[in-house]
């Protein structure tokens, strides 16, 4: 079970909306939806959460990149709202880089060699290693992921971020003392 919903930063505090994420495809539409919530380009905050596995904050500021935070990466994987978090970008791969091994992959077969030529590759441990680093191109770590300063700002230090697990949301806006308003769209 999944909840979301959009803390927009006002003159008066916090207001607070329930988000239905169905037509939210890519990074980018989250970011729009964000930004429309947003008063006078104040700050935004997207929080996903879903129940015991992860949760996420993504924070917009105006016009800035949005800033991510995905309390366990590997977790969020296995979500279709997790993925459009871990981005390219937060994974620390280059844009496009999962596309180019896959058509690589196409032309040149999994055991390294081009359709119809001979296997003569021995098998030592140098490729042994080289086998280990395409694997770390496609591993996310099972923990903490992304901007880990993104709420120090609004009273939530780096470190009580890291060790929130459940109910995390609920910390987070008691933190930010919008505990009341977010407990309005829950």
């Amino acid at each position: 079970m999944y909840f979301a919903a959009l803390l927009a930063r006002t003159e008066d505090g916090w207001e607070a909306s329930d988000t239905d994420l169905d037509d939210v495809e890519t990074l980018s539409d989250l970011t729009d939806l964000a930004r429309e919530a947003s008063v006078d380009e104040d700050t935004v905050l997207v929080f996903i959460e879903q129940e015991d596995a992860w949760f996420g904050v993504i924070r917009v500021d105006g016009e800035e990149d949005p800033r991510i935070y995905v309390s366990n990466a590997s977790a969020a994987t296995r979500s279709s709202y997790g993925e459009i978090l871990l981005t390219d970008e937060l994974l620390g791969r280059e844009p496009g880089a999962e596309d180019s091994i896959a058509a690589l992959e196409e032309l040149v077969g999994l055991d390294g060699t081009e359709d119809g030529e001979p296997d003569n590759t021995p098998d030592n441990d140098h490729d042994a290693d080289n086998n280990d680093d395409d694997d770390g191109l496609d591993a996310v770590p099972a923990g903490p992921l992304g901007d880990t300063g993104v709420l120090s700002d609004l009273g939530l230090p780096e470190a009580e971020l890291l060790m929130l697990r459940t109910d995390a949301l609920v910390e987070i806006a008691d933190a930010l003392g919008a505990a009341e308003v977010l407990e309005t769209v829950r």
